[in-house]
């Protein structure tokens, strides 16, 4: 993998770390030093693919896009876009199965925020609490409002739940229904 480097009008596409370590230390304003090298290396060796931004002072960053592009006309023109192999590595965030239809059974859970009243003192009080429920639904969304709907009508009006694209509220698929 290759890694695409700019900072202002400067910019380079090399494919190892040593020339990108290289070509930065070229930049006085950077000013290489052995914690960024460090770091620059695990991006590099890393599975990230999202680009990586350095400040190097207030609102003034470079950037470093790792690339399958071979060559800087093929970076620009966007031809080495993430390969068929790379995008299997990824899994598929639960945020795009969140609409997809198929009708089955799901597991949903949810942590969110129930309103309790504290035995002593008679004053009430938010508490994590994690609920775990199996449901027929048509989608990810439909299995979270079935769960919501029926948490709503069970617990104090004030609880707060969290949004079904958030990490709070986890599903999965599991089987048709018959």
């Amino acid at each position: 993998m290759n890694l695409y480097i700019r900072y202002f009008d400067q910019e380079t596409l090399v494919n190892s770390t040593d020339d990108a370590i290289n070509f930065l230390s070229g930049i006085e304003e950077i000013g290489m030093n052995p914690m960024l090298e460090k770091d620059i290396r695990e991006y590099a060796d890393s599975d990230v693919l999202y680009p990586k931004r350095y400040k190097i002072r207030p609102r003034v960053y470079f950037i470093i896009i790792k690339t399958e592009a071979a060559s800087m006309q093929d970076f620009k023109e966007k031809k080495a876009l993430r390969s068929d192999s790379v995008a299997e590595k990824t899994n598929t965030p639960a945020i795009v199965r969140l609409n997809e239809e198929r009708f089955g059974w799901y597991e949903g859970s949810i942590d969110f925020k129930r309103v309790q009243m504290v035995p002593g003192t008679g004053k009430f009080q938010y508490r994590d609490t994690h609920f775990v429920a199996c449901c027929k639904a048509m989608s990810g969304i439909d299995c979270y409002a079935r769960i919501v709907d029926y948490l709503s009508q069970r617990v104090d009006s004030r609880s707060q739940f969290p949004s079904a694209k958030g990490k709070n509220f986890k599903f999965r698929y599991l089987g048709e229904c018959k």
